[in-house]
Parts: C-alpha cells; structure tokens; sequence
C-alpha cells in the first residue's frame, strides 16, 4: 500500500511581512507548495492533504490546480503542528496505510529521503523522524539517538550543555502508521510555553509506550526552511545553483551559467545552447539541439529540435515552436504554432496562429487577434511570405504559398498561391514636401 502525504501550509509567515499566505511565495515560478506536493508524489504518495489556515481559499485554489484529488483540510485556529496534523484525520478516515508528515515552508526534501523514511517503517520502525547532520545546530531541536534507536527529541531551549553538543537536529518530517499517528497526537498535551500541541512529542509517548522510533538521515541543504524574504532568496539561489548543475551535467551548455533563471519543471534536452540571461517560466520544455539566445523570457511553450529562439525574444503560453523553427530579436509569440522551418525574425507579433512549414514573417508584422472581446485565429498554409509591416486582422486563412505585399492590412482570406496587395495607392504631390517644411520652419522661428 502506498503512503498518504499530510503537508502542512496553515502558517500566516508574519517574518515573510506579506499578506500573502507563506505557501504561496514563488520559488523556481511556481509557489513553494509546488515543490512540496512534487515531492510528495514523485514519492508514491496515493493520497496527499493539504491542511490550510491563513489565507486558505488561495492555497486551497493553488494546491486543487496542481493536483485535482488533493484533498484540503482546514485548521481554524492555528494550535501547533501536532494540532494541524489532526485536522486532517477525517480526509483520511478509512486509509491504512503510512503518512508522512510534510511542510509547505520546506521546500527541498527530496523523495528519496521520504523512501527511506518509508524502508524504516517496513523494517518495524513505528515513529521515523528526518533528522540531519547542522553545521550550526543553534536553534534546532536535538535528536538524542543510542545506536538506530531515537530515544527523544529535544526542544533547543530545553537542552542541557551536554545536548547543546549533539548536531543531529530535527527537520519535523515524521513517518508513522495511521492508527499510531493519529493515536499518539490523541495523548499529546499543550501544557507548554506556547499552549501549542506539539507534533514532536509523539516521540516521548511512543518511547513510553515501549513502542520503536528511529531517525533517518538527509543532506542539511533539504531541511532548508523559507520563514522571511532572506530565506526566500537563499532558497531561490540553492535552487538555481543545482538546477545549473544539473543541466550542465545532463549535456546543455550555459554560456552564462549564473544568468540563466530556471522553474521548478523546466525540461531542457541535450546539445541545447542557452545563452546568457535567459528566464524560464513555468512549462517550458527544449528539445534537444535548439539554441536560446540571449536576453529571451519562456513560459509555457515547446520549443522543438533544432529551433532558435531570440535574441530578446518572448515566449508566452501557448507556445509551439516547430523544428528549426526561427523567433528572432523582439519577436513575441503567444499561444501561437510557428510551424517546421518558419521563420519570425524580427520585430514581430505572432498571437493565436498557425503558421505553417518553411513560412516567413517579415519584420513588425503583427496578427490583430484581440477586438476587445475576444480573441481570434488566423491560419497560415506552409511557404506562405507576409512582407514587413503587414497587419493581419484575425480571423483570416492564407493558403499556401501565398505572398503579402509589405504594409498590407488582410482582413479577408487569401487563397492558395495568390499574392494579396491591400495598402493605400502611393500619391506624389510636386513639391508639396519642401513648400511644407519650409512653412513649418517658418513658424518655429
């Protein structure tokens, strides 16, 4: 049976100095909750519970878009971590299986410490904490272990001189059976400092009741907490680091590497050139051979083999660039298909489209998709050129091999093969230019 993941997102985050709940800060472009529910399910959680509490509707709303079965629980008054995690124990009525207890705020656990989390419980662990090795435990609870055993958790102001010494500190992902959970937070007390209910004290109770605890243990870097906006940019700098490592490792070259800006599920493939400065957004996938030049923002597009993109070129959602397809220097395409070895070099605007194979667009054309309503799209055969400076007004079909005079306005199909002129008829006035600016000299003086 597979594991139930309870991630804990009900914290204002009032160091964060933000009205916006703490989960939904962006991290890589997407929210840190993001993160949290891909580990979560790149793990094999079967069930996830998401407990929310300020600013609950957004979280819910955001957790509900990454995964439609994600189940919300609400934690009305927010009471301390054991309290959260009850509040989810009617989403998980019925299930039998392991949870593990995960946090909104931490967003670098990976899913291979929650399956060894897991191979503990299945070797007769009950409770299995993450612990990890803290180059400065200043702050951290300890875990006080004899051999693999954990025999208690111990809070930093509670610790004696001699438990200050320990560096093995607790992270808060704790794995437990459902019935073991949920029956040891049934005992947990709030006679503390806080009045809080305390998710860690299910150590001293299950040690109590004679049952098994351990403590596996991860890289410190994956206990990384975002609790202010300093956090937060040490979080997005550890991300960026390893997701540039990673590239270069999987066979992308970054002519820049520090200027390259990566999200959380930016796919890029092998022998792809990505110069300097360059933003990826959400949903981006490159496929292998393609070059991004510099200074270009992509979010939410494909960009096939062998195409180039930029320089300062955007690409918003909807995106499809064709193989060896062109998007040249401030070219922006939005939710638009620029077909096998078309080209738009330059100075264009591409905006609900198809444009078909080995087509060309000249310089500041634009495609008038918008009419203020509602969005319209137009459709380009394959080897079909559009001179600079043409508007097309959407809807519109242009057949194949098709040529646009420059500076045309199309609002009506072309068929196949024609060449479609739609400007005004050029007039020459005799001398009428010098006679004007001499008289408009003449006013300036």
């Amino acid at each position: 049976m597979g594991f139930a993941a309870i991630i804990l997102a009900a914290g204002k985050g009032s160091r964060m100095k933000s009205d916006m709940p703490k989960v939904m800060h962006g991290l890589a472009g997407v929210p840190m909750l993001a993160h949290v529910m891909k580990t979560a399910t790149e793990a094999g959680a079967i069930k996830k519970v998401v407990v929310i509490g300020h600013g609950g509707e957004l979280v819910s709303k955001a957790a509900l878009a990454l995964d439609a079965e994600v189940q919300i629980a609400e934690q009305a008054e927010q009471n301390g971590t054991g309290h959260a995690v009850i509040q989810a124990k009617t989403a998980l009525e019925g299930f039998k299986g392991d949870i593990i207890v995960l946090y909104g705020d931490t967003p670098f656990v990976k899913p291979e410490s929650l399956g060894k989390m897991l191979a503990a419980r299945a070797q007769g662990n009950d409770v299995v904490v993450l612990g990890f090795k803290a180059s400065n435990p200043e702050g951290y609870g300890r875990l006080s272990m004899s051999g693999d055993s954990l025999e208690a958790i111990i809070e930093h102001k509670d610790c004696s001189p001699e438990q200050c010494e320990i560096d093995f500190c607790n992270s808060g992902v704790v794995c437990a059976n459902t019935e073991t959970l949920f029956s040891l937070l049934d005992e947990v007390g709030s006679n503390n400092a806080s009045g809080e209910v305390y998710l860690t004290d299910i150590v001293a109770i299950a040690r109590v009741k004679g049952l098994s605890c351990t403590a596996i243990t991860c890289d410190e870097e994956e206990t990384l907490g975002v609790n202010s906006r300093s956090d937060l940019a040490r979080a997005e700098q550890s991300f960026q680091e390893s997701a540039r490592t990673q590239a270069l490792e999987n066979g992308t070259t970054l002519v820049a590497p520090q200027t390259v800006y990566f999200s959380l599920d930016t796919l890029v493939g092998a022998d792809v050139v990505i110069e300097p400065n360059v933003i990826f957004g959400p949903g981006v996938t490159v496929e292998n051979g393609a070059h991004i030049r510099a200074f270009s923002h992509l979010e939410g597009c494909h960009i096939s083999e062998g195409a180039v993109v930029g320089p300062y070129a955007r690409l918003r959602p909807g995106a499809e660039i064709g193989a060896f397809g062109k998007v040249g220097n401030f070219v922006e395409i939005k939710n638009a298909v620029v077909g096998k070895g078309a080209k738009v070099n330059h100075l264009s605007y591409v905006g609900d489209a198809e444009i078909g194979a080995d087509s060309n667009i000249g310089a500041g054309v634009i495609f008038c998709n918008y009419d203020g309503v509602f969005k319209h799209q137009s459709t380009l055969g394959e080897r079909v050129f559009v001179g600079s400076n043409s508007a097309l007004v959407s809807p519109v079909n242009i057949g194949s091999d098709a040529l646009i005079g420059t500076g045309s306005v199309i609002t009506s199909d072309v068929p196949s093969g024609d060449l479609s002129l739609a400007r005004a008829k050029q007039v020459n006035k005799t001398g009428r230019g010098k006679r004007l600016m001499d008289m408009l000299r003449a006013r300036k003086k």
